[in-house]
């Protein structure tokens, strides 16, 4: 079961996390907005393996929302504890 998002909300990625989790899996760009970064940073996140996870869909990349969203509360966590 997915949670009704707004038509107001599904045009900003950041926006989805927020509100709940999307019927659809997000796109490098849809990172690179959430983020407020290059495009180019998030490629540089996957080849490095520090960003969020990401998996193959034969040659385009996908990010679950609720892998994004747990790697963004990691995140904090680690800034909170330094």
């Amino acid at each position: 079961m997915t949670t009704a998002i707004p038509k107001s909300e599904r045009s900003d990625p950041r926006a989805i996390l927020r509100s709940g989790l999307p019927d659809r899996y997000l796109v490098p760009e849809d990172i690179a907005e959430m983020f407020e970064v290059p495009l180019e940073t998030v490629y540089q996140w996957r080849k490095k393996r520090v960003g969020p996870p990401g998996f193959r869909v034969g040659k385009h990349v996908r990010y679950d929302p609720a892998d994004v969203r747990a790697w963004v509360m990691k995140r904090k966590a680690a800034d909170a504890a330094a």
